[in-house]
């Protein structure tokens, strides 16, 4: 990912120092274990830890010989190391260090995520409490429907977050998982306990059964995880920009001092982080379609799904922390113009508020046919005229006038009555 969408928490995840680093810390892990089982003597574990070490520059040298990026490591390693060298990688395929020094980067990128996605969360609860009666029209077809209220959409907001939050708990059970099984997985030349307790040094769970890989569905759940979070980031991301449009202006992005929206019209305030997530959301799905296809590995493996994994994952990481760190910032600060969405709401003399006629006309004995031809004559007379009036309308209609009082007419536009059930809403959130 390039810099300019890296933070630099996550980054340094991802560097060939810190994978480097995480190759040794499994080949020690395993180490460590064989010395405990009596296979290896302890002292020479003690020789590897202190005098183990690579240089990355080093490693990528030997690379451009070998072409094999495990056995170029292990060289460099081994000229730190020197003889006791020889008791590093016994038994063990170059998929036992890598599938899991992958899954120990995974679970720290994962746990950058999830504390990333909390400040989310508390961005829109913050929000929505804040504006938990501030009224608004409610949109279908992008057409206004009926009132509802700017903290009851961010409840919206807030619910599907929560969802992502158990989500990616579910999700670190599934990737927290580590090999060291051999070739094939038969363990025919390491012990499986070894896998067990170098597993649990590195804070893993054994595979259940793996092949010379842990199976890529594992991998594939973590990247549709991943896309699934962009998605509803990209959500939020084009509601704001709807509501930002010059015709709505219902919220609006917050512009800095000193910031530019165009080169050519000095007017513009555009809604450019918005319009960024939406793009970034793109790139986390695509990289899900090729997680999805990396699953399907010739027999015991291949590596069909080796270099397009190298870009994904960090790739995936990288995004994902961006766009919850963007959406939580974009959150805290958006501009809410309430003065906007009051005379939105009322835009055509209140035809949101049709289905509240028809309402009260069924309920006083009107058939609902009848019912609704007077109140759908009214709003299409109002509607997309200058000076349309639904209200007006509506009370002039012959048989409006001889059904409703004018206390009763007035009580369908009160737009409280579309509020009186939100706190169920917003207790079950914490709102």
């Amino acid at each position: 990912m390039i810099e300019r969408y890296t933070l630099p928490e996550m980054g340094r995840l991802w560097t060939d120092r810190h994978k480097y680093q995480t190759w040794l810390q499994v080949e020690i892990a395993v180490c460590e274990a064989q010395a405990e089982l009596g296979y290896i003597p302890a002292d020479a574990v003690e020789e590897i830890k202190a005098k183990a070490n690579f240089d990355a520059d080093r490693v990528n040298e030997i690379e451009l010989t070998v072409k094999h990026d495990m056995i170029a490591f292990l060289t460099n390693v081994n000229e730190y190391v020197g003889d006791a060298g020889r008791y590093i990688h016994l038994g063990l395929t170059s998929s036992d260090v890598l599938d899991t020094a992958l899954a120990v980067q995974l679970v720290d990128s994962l746990e950058i995520i999830q504390a990333q996605l909390e400040e989310a969360i508390q961005a829109i609860r913050y929000q929505a409490q804040q504006h938990r009666y501030t009224i608004m029209s409610g949109r279908t077809h992008g057409i206004h429907a009926e009132p509802i209220t700017f903290g009851f959409k961010l409840a919206g907001w807030l619910a599907e977050m929560l969802r992502h939050r158990d989500r990616l708990l579910n999700l670190n059970k599934t990737i927290a998982v580590g090999k060291i099984s051999g070739a094939v997985g038969t363990y025919a030349n390491v012990d499986p306990r070894i896998e067990a307790i170098a597993c649990q040094k590195l804070g893993l769970q054994p595979d259940c059964a793996s092949t010379q890989v842990i199976s890529r569905d594992r991998h594939a759940e973590f990247s549709q995880v991943l896309a699934l979070i962009g998605a509803s980031i990209e959500r939020f991301a084009v509601e704001i920009r709807n509501l930002q449009r010059t015709d709505v202006l219902e919220v609006e992005e917050h512009f800095t001092k000193g910031q530019k929206g165009s080169s050519a019209m000095p007017h513009k305030r555009n809604p450019i982080r918005s319009e960024r997530l939406t793009g970034m959301a793109r790139l986390l799905r695509g990289y899900a379609t090729t997680a999805l296809e990396n699953v399907a590995l010739w027999h015991e493996r291949d590596i069909s799904h080796s270099a397009a994994e190298r870009v994904l994952l960090p790739d995936s990481c990288i995004l994902t922390h961006f766009m919850l760190r963007e959406i939580t910032d974009l959150t805290k600060n958006l501009l809410v113009h309430t003065h906007n969405m009051e005379r939105n709401l009322y835009c055509y003399g209140g035809v949101v508020f049709s289905q509240q006629v028809l309402l009260g006309l069924v309920t006083k004995g009107l058939s609902r046919e009848e019912s609704y031809a007077i109140v759908q004559k009214a709003a299409h007379l109002a509607w997309n005229k200058t000076d349309g009036d639904f209200r007006k309308l509506i009370s002039e209609d012959e048989t409006v006038k001889k059904t409703f009082s004018e206390e009763e007419l007035a009580a369908c536009f009160d737009p409280n009555k579309h509020l009186k059930n939100l706190d169920q809403i917003y207790q079950r959130l914490g709102i």
